[in-house]
């Protein structure tokens, strides 16, 4: 991270992902009628996998991104710059409504799908306060952005203004060595 990022705002995840995380597991096998054999293995072992994945869970938000961990097995880490981020989206289903969950999904621009996130965010603590923190740094950066990209604009208007200047000088000047 350079000197000029610093982290604002780590969120926390709520322990009861793991729960709800192992029932979604167990509803997906039971649905899928010929994996019901596996419900009691699957019982036993994605404990373990599901706690280590909590642990791995981190999210940052720093003064220009958003930046994202998960993962035990595949590992994902993913940087989003605040100036890209278009929307961020709150998803509650029953079963996330029933462990006081919710979904924060970030689209940003350039999206490839439609409805598509292309960040996922289970189980916040304090989602809306986190989603209101983002979307001000948000504002905050592109604000900075167009104000230095307008200032930009008034810079190259300047250095044409000055080059017609110096142009219109040394005709005088010419002209003035040229009567003498």
């Amino acid at each position: 991270m350079s000197a000029k990022t610093q982290v604002l705002y780590t969120a926390d995840f709520n322990p009861k992902i793991k729960t709800y995380l192992l029932l979604y597991t167990t509803l997906i096998l039971f649905l899928c009628l010929i994996t019901i054999p596996i419900i009691p293995l699957a019982l036993i072992i994605a404990p373990f996998f599901i706690g280590k994945y909590f642990d791995r869970l981190h999210c940052q938000l720093t003064t220009r991104s958003l930046q994202f961990g998960k993962g035990f097995i595949f590992r994902t880490e993913k940087t989003i710059p605040l100036d890209k981020i278009q929307d961020l989206t709150f998803k509650e289903g029953p079963l996330l409504k029933a462990f006081g969950l919710s979904i924060l999904k970030v689209e940003t621009a350039g999206n490839s799908g439609q409805g598509t996130a292309d960040l996922t965010l289970i189980g916040i603590v304090g989602a809306s306060e986190f989603r209101d923190k983002v979307l001000d740094q948000r504002d905050l950066v592109t604000e900075s952005k167009s104000s230095s990209a307008e200032s930009g604009k008034e810079s190259e208007s300047m250095i044409s203004v000055l080059s017609e200047i110096r142009n219109s000088i040394k005709v005088i000047e010419s002209k003035l060595t040229d009567g003498s």
